[in-house]
């Protein structure tokens, strides 16, 4: 499985993008940073895009897709929750900030939304995919991802803290995972459903203990403008617990 982060911060300015992740080319989690990071041509590539919740910064690039995919006379399946659809059906595709792109053309929309339900495992272009709620300020799931050979990823995408239920439904080679804020930053991050290193490590031990182990870990949705002491503050969970934690930036890629 080829991973490769696109976006990884919660600022967007000319060297950091809102979260989205690439897997093997063709599917991709979150919009916030598809149409600034691919060309056309691979855009066109994408086979399916899983959206974790409603959040501007994680939905972006939808209605841009929409008519990238309608001028190449194609279609992006998307897949979300019943929740998200409603929400961005509602507040977004409704002809009035953008062309609505599920409803063009008639006959074959270039935006083709299907509903997820959280802990029930779907086959989506090749992959097993499990939606799994996880605690932020609107109802988010994140994603479980199982290639063909069994190597699996889960993205968090935002979360605050208090994921065993998550834990106990997931067993990843690699927990993509965010920290958005200062430890000093706790009670912040607690309001708005946010990870700071020190809640981090409460996490990751609450994963070992319950699942005997702990996956490569790389981090996302950093704010840029404390990332050095976000990074600084990380170095002392990983003594802590003894494992290598790496700061996700834009354009990494991974291999599992």
């Amino acid at each position: 499985m080829k991973i490769r982060i696109l976006g990884a911060h919660n600022i967007e300015t000319n060297d950091t993008s809102f979260n989205s992740i690439l897997i093997d080319d063709i599917l991709a989690v979150d919009a916030g940073a598809l149409t600034a990071n691919l060309t056309l041509n691979k855009q066109q590539n994408l086979k399916a895009i899983l959206l974790t919740h409603q959040h501007y910064d994680h939905i972006k690039d939808i209605p841009l897709l929409g008519m990238n995919f309608y001028l190449c006379k194609k279609t992006i399946e998307l897949y979300t929750t019943k929740h998200v659809y409603e929400t961005l059906e509602k507040q977004l595709f409704n002809d009035i900030l953008y062309p609505d792109f599920t409803k063009r053309p008639p006959e074959k929309p270039a935006l083709h939304f299907n509903i997820i339900e959280p802990g029930k495992s779907e086959q989506i272009t090749g992959y097993s995919v499990i939606p799994i709620k996880v605690n932020h300020t609107v109802p988010t799931v994140g994603y479980q991802i199982t290639s063909s050979d069994g190597k699996k990823v889960f993205i968090t995408s935002d979360t605050g803290p208090g994921l065993e239920d998550c834990w106990q439904q997931v067993s990843p080679n690699l927990l993509i995972i965010e920290t958005t804020a200062l430890n000093k930053e706790e009670e912040f991050a607690l309001k708005v459903g946010h990870l700071t290193p020190a809640l981090l490590q409460k996490e990751l031990d609450s994963f070992r203990k319950i699942k005997g182990y702990l996956p490569q870990v790389v981090l996302v949705h950093m704010n840029p403008l404390v990332e050095k002491g976000i990074k600084a503050e990380i170095s002392a969970v990983e003594k802590a617990l003894e494992i290598k934690i790496t700061l996700g930036y834009e354009g990494m890629k991974i291999n599992i």
